[in-house]
């Protein structure tokens, strides 16, 4: 198996799935392929010209050479892994509208082969690397987060469901932080009432996120300043049965010792609801 220096952290799952199978051929690529052109040529050739790309890690061109193999072949033995390979090389490509919208195509034209389960995982993951920061839309990462969890209902038991569970945490944690920042800023401008719905949402959709902490502090906070201080001790309560060494448990029992009261946990409060509910 020949070795090739990608830096994709895919890598070993992209080994696995696309070079296992022996079908990279011997021969020469043709130098001068246009990305619009079409050159009539046979599969043998158009499949070493891409793979010659691949080697030299020149992935667009892998990519438009792989899919001249469908586009001129689409009913030889090699153009359903061509058509995967494409994929995979524009995402490789950081090409990742490509990318999916290839993997789409693998998905609708060939639902029962037994490479579906990589092409969901390419679609995936090329949703996922294009997860911005928090300060901005997150529609990406819902897009990215609703793929994943696909990939994991449908093939719970590959390899690639697995490394989707470890992004699908980092996915959640994303959208709990931008539910975060956006409650600071509420929080920071004198709006208690909307930074609540915000660390809200953190506590109820994203419970076992990292920030759970924080909004349950950030909850006493907000609740005091409106004067619901039933609310405020419930919050704090619930963060220090669950949280007793943070520092942010420190800080919301600070502030209701500002206040005279302690934590005391309401049962019929949301927070407590909420909290059994997933625990």
């Amino acid at each position: 198996m020949m070795h090739l220096p990608w830096t994709k952290p895919t890598r070993a799952l992209v080994v696995a799935a696309l070079l296992a199978g022996g079908l990279g051929l011997s021969g020469c690529a043709d130098e001068a392929i246009g990305p619009a052109a079409y050159v009539e040529r046979p599969v043998e050739q158009i499949y070493n010209d891409a793979w010659s790309y691949v080697e030299n890690e020149e992935w667009i061109e892998a990519g438009i050479q792989f899919g001249e193999v469908e586009r001129q072949h689409p009913y030889s033995v090699w153009a359903r892994r061509a058509l995967l390979m494409s994929a995979f090389s524009y995402y490789m490509g950081n090409r990742y509208a490509e990318a999916i919208d290839t993997a789409n195509t693998f998905i609708q034209l060939h639902p029962g082969n037994r490479d579906i389960p990589y092409a969901y995982y390419l679609k995936a993951v090329s949703l996922y690397e294009q997860i911005g920061d928090v300060h901005r839309d997150q529609a990406r990462t819902n897009e990215a987060l609703v793929a994943l969890q696909d990939l994991v209902q449908r093939y719970a038991d590959t390899e690639y469901a697995r490394d989707a569970r470890l992004k699908i945490d980092l996915t959640r944690d994303h959208l709990a932080g931008k539910e975060m920042t956006v409650g600071r800023f509420y929080l920071r401008t004198g709006n208690p009432l909307a930074a609540i719905i915000r660390f809200r949402t953190v506590v109820e959709s994203y419970q076992t996120t990292s920030h759970t902490p924080e909004a349950l502090e950030r909850l006493t906070e907000a609740y005091l300043t409106l004067g619901l201080v039933s609310e405020a001790q419930t919050s704090a309560a619930v963060l220090g049965h669950n949280y007793p060494g943070s520092p942010w448990y420190e800080d919301a029992y600070a502030l209701l010792t500002d206040e005279g009261v302690a934590p005391r946990e309401d049962d019929q409060s949301w927070i407590s609801r909420a909290w059994n509910s997933v625990f």
